[in-house]
């Protein structure tokens, strides 16, 4: 399959507010649809599947389930921690040490060739600014380490899972990493490392993200949903798409933008497509 970069004409881009040295600040950017092309999670687990570590049809019904439901900005605290619980149980009774060179393993299998050129090409320009760059995700903390490192980002934040003695219990500590908790978590960075909240950028798809983009002084929006576009229009916020067939970057709402599909929908559209053939292995 060809990545984006393997298209004709691929232009990479700036981004619409051009950082410059300041230790103060740093750029944020959530994984799943803004970084990359589809779910990291579904990828992850796919790969544990290919292994034959759990059933396929375990695949289909964990990610159809969590994918369906983030996608429709649910914000039950309680329906959000059992859907990261759902996520995590996959690696119950697996070690830490062990998932975490699968993570590796399988993002140089499949995870690297999904990845925006573009939006590479964004967290390349803060790096070279001086600034931070620091993946913020609800997908388990220890995947987003891998791709944080695989393309030498400062660090990731991600959705931490219960171990005991080195392996995983299925349970999530505290909740999955979505919505306010995502930015509450970027706050308590930011006081940890002394950085100033006005001149940060953050980027993202979702409106599930809108606490943590209306905290930073320049918010970004990647392949947006119908909500989030329109709050980016009202609010004159940067507006980025790289999905084939769009323009590369729209910049400075309120310029027209294509109807897109939120975050996750392909990846849950395939799981719900699997799930009716009803495959198994």
């Amino acid at each position: 399959m060809l990545g984006e970069g393997s298209r004709p004409g691929l232009r990479v881009i700036s981004p619409a507010h051009e950082p410059v040295p300041d230790p103060t600040a740093a750029a944020f950017f959530d994984v799943d649809n803004t970084l990359m092309r589809g779910a990291s999670i579904y990828y992850f687990a796919r790969g544990l599947a290919a292994r034959k570590m759990f059933r396929l049809r375990d695949l289909v019904l964990m990610t159809s389930g969590q994918l369906w439901f983030l996608a429709r900005n649910a914000e039950s605290t309680e329906q959000i921690d059992a859907v990261g619980a759902a996520a995590l149980s996959f690696v119950a009774g697996r070690s830490v040490s062990e998932m975490v060179s699968l993570a590796e393993e399988i993002y140089d299998e499949t995870i690297n060739d999904r990845i925006w050129v573009s939006a590479r090409e964004l967290t390349r320009h803060y790096l070279a600014a001086g600034q931070r760059v620091w993946l913020v995700t609800a997908t388990p903390v220890e995947l987003a380490a891998v791709i944080a490192g695989r393309l030498g980002l400062t660090g990731a934040l991600g959705t931490v899972a219960e171990t005991a003695d080195g392996v995983y219990t299925g349970r999530l500590v505290g909740s999955l990493l979505h919505g306010e908790a995502k930015a509450a978590a970027v706050k308590a960075l930011a006081e940890r490392e002394g950085l100033d909240l006005d001149r940060c950028a953050a980027y993202s798809d979702s409106s599930n993200d809108l606490p943590m983009l209306r905290m930073v002084g320049h918010p970004n929006a990647v392949n947006p949903d119908a909500r989030l576009r329109l709050e980016a229009r009202r609010q004159g916020w940067p507006v980025y798409d790289f999905r084939p067939g769009r323009r590369v970057t729209i910049v400075a709402l309120p310029v027209a933008v294509g109807a897109g599909a939120v975050a996750g929908g392909v990846a849950a559209g395939m799981a719900r497509r699997l799930l009716r053939r009803r495959v198994s292995v």
